[in-house]
């Protein structure tokens, strides 16, 4: 892919300025035993049975560890596995995926090294990322060991706002790469206009796939009809591509062992602020952290106005996922906004 970017930086188990976690070349092997046959033929034996597992692979080398402890499962929710991997280097976290090619975590990938690079709010460092030999893919990231609690609501929200004011892009709206919300493509084609990029990439892509899914011609259509006359819930609002976490619900959001907020599994994408809290039906904010987070990203005018727009999105992605029992409320909205429109 064209953003094949170094990850691995001073911080990063490796030093090498060239490693590259979208790189999936096999790393060097010795290929010479001439002068020490025995020696070359153990080593080889090693190098051959690492090979046949990419990630101990990377963890013994490039992780610099010389011993992995354990490995245990942890949460990884309803797409992936995941597994704790203890070294003497320390920890690893992995995240493995057996039907879905390296692409999806790539972009998952590169959605976290770019909210790292904002040094806001603590989010894991991805380290590699590539194929399983019996087909799938993984990635290996920073573990973080997490508090007891999901941490304080006013410094989240503060942080939240710190990342999207401190990343912007001069591309427009969009991303380096495509990637996912949950297991759903969301497409992230450089767009100039804020309103045309969410019509067409976020809410007009959901809406074409619910027809082709389920034939619901009644969802489409009226949902193309509120595309349509969107422009003037944005009136008076300032709209500047930020960096967004994209999936920021309850599930993506802990603290660790000092308390200070930490976001996972992103959808990143460079999009309006507000498009954050699309999921915020489950994730628990409060009247703390939209205080904290408006003192540092002030509230645009007719922010109340659009907060279900953002929201639709979502609504229509789990429509897609899980089925029927997110329909009414994606319509509702649909329905409440053509009223409200005159549409």
């Amino acid at each position: 892919m064209a953003a094949n970017v170094a990850l691995l930086s001073a911080s990063s188990p490796s030093t090498s300025a060239a490693a590259s976690f979208l790189s999936r070349r096999p790393l060097p092997r010795c290929c010479s035993g001439a002068a020490f046959p025995q020696r070359a033929s153990s080593r080889l034996s090693i190098m051959a049975a690492l090979g046949d597992d990419p990630i101990r692979e990377w963890i013994l080398t490039e992780g610099k560890a010389t011993q992995i402890k354990g490995t245990r499962s942890i949460g990884g929710g309803c797409i992936n596995s995941a597994q704790r991997y203890d070294t003497d280097a320390g920890p690893f976290f992995v995240k493995t995926n057996s039907r879905i090619g390296p692409e999806m975590f790539e972009g998952e990938a590169l959605g976290l090294k770019a909210m790292y690079d904002t040094k806001s709010i603590r989010v894991p460092l991805p380290y590699k990322v590539g194929p399983l030999p019996t087909g799938g893919s993984f990635i290996i990231m920073e573990f973080i060991e997490f508090g007891r609690s999901r941490g304080d609501q006013s410094n989240l929200g503060r942080k939240l706002a710190e990342m999207h004011k401190a990343a912007k892009s001069d591309k427009g709206y969009g991303f380096h790469v495509d990637n996912t919300i949950g297991s759903t493509p969301q497409i992230n084609t450089w767009t100039d206009d804020w309103i045309e990029f969410y019509s067409k990439h976020r809410l007009g892509y959901q809406l074409e796939l619910a027809s082709r899914r389920y034939g619901d011609s009644a969802i489409y259509e009226k949902g193309q009809r509120l595309i349509k006359n969107i422009r003037p819930l944005f009136d008076g609002a300032v709209l500047e591509p930020c960096l967004l976490h994209g999936d920021l619900w309850s599930g993506n959001i802990s603290s660790d062992t000092k308390g200070d907020p930490v976001i996972l599994d992103p959808a990143c994408y460079y999009g309006h602020n507000e498009a954050e809290f699309g999921m915020s039906w489950c994730a628990g904010f409060g009247g703390d952290f939209y205080n904290a987070y408006f003192q540092v990203m002030p509230k645009q005018p007719g922010f109340e106005k659009r907060r279900d727009l953002y929201l639709l999105y979502h609504y229509l992605n789990h429509y897609n996922l899980f089925g029927s029992g997110y329909r009414s409320s994606a319509m509702s909205i649909i329905e409440d906004y053509l009223h409200l429109l005159a549409a």
